[in-house]
């Protein structure tokens, strides 16, 4: 899959005028490999979280498509991981826990191995909405 949208099912029921229930908090994932279709697989085995609430910030002025998490980017201190582990992707999801909820979306990060004790700190990470066709 290397990187996807798992919502895209509920958008094109919201086509079909049926309803979905959106998450209102997000939670932000980590993942030791590709995490598939369905965004569960290759998951952390760190537990602190696993998954950290995000905020929204505003859309931007310069470019009305694009939306960052606003100012308190999530923090994980590693914990219950045997050895190392090389983080490479996130995901997102309406649930805290892992693989709870629905998928929303996955992303592929810069490798960073950590190990018990370390801080990862999510440093910047916003959504643009790229139109296919003019």
């Amino acid at each position: 899959m290397a990187a996807g949208l798992g919502m895209a099912d509920n958008w094109l029921n919201t086509l079909k005028n049926t309803s979905y229930a959106a998450g209102a908090t997000l939670y932000m994932h980590l993942h030791k490999g590709d995490p598939g279709a369905a965004g569960t697989a290759n998951q952390s085995t760190n537990t602190d979280g696993p998954g950290k609430a995000i905020t929204w910030g505003t859309l931007s002025g310069t470019d009305p498509r694009s939306l960052p998490i606003a100012a308190t980017l999530p923090t994980w201190t590693i914990a219950g991981v045997t050895g190392s582990e090389a983080i490479t992707y996130m995901t997102v999801r309406t649930a805290a826990t892992a693989g709870g909820g629905t998928f929303v979306y996955s992303f592929a990060v810069t490798s960073k191995t950590v190990s018990n004790g370390d801080v990862l700190n999510l440093t910047a990470h916003s959504v643009t909405l790229t139109p296919i066709a003019a």
